[in-house]
């Protein structure tokens, strides 16, 4: 028993099957030499490769085996030197018993590789009782059912199936033949991966000591720039400022370069001073002397053409003025810095096109104010006079060709509207020439003088805001007066033209507040220029006021000198016949002279002491008073005579009830005094 137990460990029993596919191979295992790395893990659900030759049969063909192993180089089938491994059965032995031979008993290995016959034991490990039993029947009877081994037999129906599966184990042989090509193939990318990486670990390396190396580089550029980027930032000019300045057009790039060019010149101007010997500088002064030359002459033409522009028929110059020369101000400034002469000899031929610009729309607009049909007040529209002699006088020819008395000299009525309107406009040059309506002196005087005030206003504005930098004020006064000088004196000629053949009492002095405010409104729009204008029509104003006035009194002594030897002159005066010279009514010369005196005091509310109005209206009073004792005593009944002096000055006050002003309430109380002294 002990030797069948033996023999069962170390054998297989004949006609045992083959194992399965899914057992391990019965064939002994193989040792590997010490020195070579143990194989790699069979992966689950396949068999390992020598399997295919533990598996075969005598029967199976050969060409089923592997041709090459992918074995490792070392591998376990040659036999190590020092003879076969220890406990190993002999190779003989395991295949007689796989090929169905008898049983051999196994064979122990000693230490030399010789393989004997084990002896039979002293004694037994145990006893077995036999029951009285011989051994077969013991044996037939006792012997537990044989445990199943691994190892199948082999019969035809196996046989016919590993026949079948021939082609799929040569599939599978193949492909793992293909699968060592291509671990043999990743392990060369592998491979060369490694080297390939390894060749960029360095060259990152190289890189990195490169970048450390500029880092350091960039620092110190950067703090040797910050020492010296001012100073050479001040001595340099960039090359888009030169290509600007040269070639580039005039706008406000134009005018930064022109900035940028002043300050590097100033710049190197004062560090010239201070370093002479610097090389640099004398490097840029060169380019600089250029660079403000071709400047310079850039900017003379650019100036001149805006000069020539001027002159074209129908042009707005102060268009030109707005969007030609004061956007770009800053060229004449460099032009009077850098050539002062030639900055002179273009102002100066500014003044000239600019003289003859105003002096010609000017007189053009005169003549078209001339064709307005004017109220002629002539000699005849005086106090003292016969309103029948002034009509006759009208109808025989009017000096200025205007219509019939369709108008009344004495009253002010609507004619202070146009001192007290806003409109900042002035008639239209072909609203003048079309206009068929008929107007008072005032209309004109004040179309004329306000566009010539908001054009003196603008050019001296202009002048101003362009020349301030290289003129001072006092020859920016004279630029204006030499421009302005030939349209002022267009200006007085048209005044004195207006005003000498005219009677007009309340239209010349309506003039006179014009003008006033026409210097307030100077005043505040800060034009001083303007004052010799402004003073020289005044002039012209204020003594024909004074004429006028005169001839009024004049007119009214003469009436009353006539009135002794003259009655009919009296009674027509009296608005009555010889019948009722004894009449108490007001006489229609009170009508007119209060209306005189209420429009010369309406116009004069604001008056100050030094205005010679109050003198004139005292000098018409007086021969108003004259006038009507010299009246009065043409009345014999006294109380009759009181009475119509009572109403003369009752109709004087009335008319005066609503004079505002120290001088109106002056007059009207004079006459309220009068009134109640013949009021009883």
């Amino acid at each position: 028993m002990w030797g069948l137990d033996r023999l069962s460990a170390h054998s297989t029993p004949s006609g045992t099957p083959p194992p399965r596919r899914d057992s391990a191979s019965p064939a002994p295992r193989r040792l590997y030499p010490t020195d070579r790395p143990a194989p790699l893990p069979l992966r689950p659900g396949l068999n390992p490769r020598s399997s295919s030759l533990s598996l075969i049969s005598p029967l199976s063909s050969t060409t089923s085996l592997p041709t090459t192993a992918n074995i490792p180089n070392g591998s376990g089938r040659r036999r190590p030197p020092g003879g076969p491994p220890s406990n190993v059965p002999d190779p003989l032995q395991v295949l007689d018993s796989i090929m169905g031979g008898p049983p051999r008993k196994p064979v122990t290995i000693k230490g030399n590789g010789i393989g004997v016959i084990p002896d039979k034991p002293e004694e037994l490990d145990t006893d077995v009782d036999f029951g009285g039993l011989s051994l077969q029947d013991f044996a037939a009877e006792d012997t537990p059912e044989p445990i199943p081994s691994p190892v199948h037999t082999y019969s035809a129906q196996s046989v016919e199936e590993f026949d079948k599966e021939k082609d799929k184990f040569e599939d599978l042989h193949r492909s793992i033949i293909a699968c060592d090509e291509v671990l043999k193939s990743v392990e060369t990318y592998l491979t060369n991966f490694q080297a390939d990486l390894g060749a960029v670990s360095a060259e990152i390396e190289s890189l990195q000591n490169r970048s450390i190396a500029l880092n350091t580089k960039l620092e110190n550029r950067k703090v040797v720039e910050k020492i010296l980027g001012p100073a050479v930032e001040d001595i340099s000019i960039s090359p888009a400022v030169v290509r600007k300045i040269a070639e580039g057009p005039v706008d406000e790039g134009f005018l930064r370069a022109l900035s940028d060019l002043s300050k590097r010149s100033k710049t190197i101007a004062s560090k010239t001073t201070s370093q002479t010997d610097l090389k640099a500088l004398s490097d840029i002064k060169p380019l600089l002397t250029d660079l403000t030359n071709r400047a310079t002459e850039r900017i003379r033409d650019h100036i001149v053409a805006q000069i020539k522009a001027v002159r074209s028929p129908s042009i707005n110059a102060q268009i030109i003025q707005q969007q030609a020369f004061l956007k770009y101000k800053d060229l004449y400034g460099f032009l009077a810095k850098h050539q002062p002469e030639l900055a002179s000899q273009i102002c100066q031929a500014y003044i000239y096109t600019m003289r003859w610009y105003y002096l010609n729309h000017f007189t053009r607009y005169k003549t078209s104010l001339e064709k307005l049909k004017l109220h002629t007040l002539n000699k005849y529209d005086v106090l003292g006079e016969d309103p029948s002699s002034k009509r006759t006088g009208a109808l025989l020819g009017p000096s200025r060709g205007g219509p019939p008395a369709s108008y009344d000299a004495f009253s002010l009525g609507r004619r202070v509207d146009t001192l007290k309107t806003t409109s900042v406009n002035a008639l239209p040059a072909h609203i003048a020439e079309e206009e068929k309506a008929a107007h008072y002196l005032e209309t004109p005087f004040r179309s004329f003088n306000l566009a010539l005030i908001d054009n003196a206003s603008f050019e001296y504005a202009f002048l101003t805001a362009y020349f301030s930098p290289s003129q001072t004020y006092h020859a920016i006064g004279r630029t204006f007066a030499a421009i302005f000088e030939p349209t002022f004196a267009l200006g007085q000629t048209y005044t004195k033209q207006l005003v000498e053949p005219s009677t007009d009492t309340l239209g010349m002095l309506l003039c006179v507040r014009l003008n006033q405010h026409f210097a307030f409104e100077l005043q505040r729009r800060k034009v001083p220029t303007v004052e010799g204008y402004i003073n020289a029509t005044n002039m012209l104003l204020w003594p024909r006021f004074q004429q006028i006035l005169d001839l009024h009194c004049t007119s009214l002594q003469k009436l009353t000198n006539s009135l002794p030897t003259r009655p009919s002159t009296g009674a027509a005066l009296l608005g009555s016949q010889s019948s009722a010279a004894n009449s108490t009514a007001p006489t229609p010369l009170t009508q007119r002279l209060a209306n005189l005196i209420q429009g010369i005091l309406a116009l004069s509310s604001e008056a100050g002491d030094d205005e010679p109005v109050s003198v004139s209206v005292g000098r018409l009073r007086s021969e108003y008073e004259a006038y009507l004792t010299r009246v009065g005593k043409g009345i014999g009944d006294a109380r009759k005579r009181e009475r119509f002096l009572c109403n003369n000055y009752s109709l004087v006050c009335t008319i005066l009830t609503d004079v505002e002003g120290r001088l109106g309430k002056d007059v009207r109380a004079h006459f309220e005094k009068l009134r109640d002294a013949f009021d009883k």
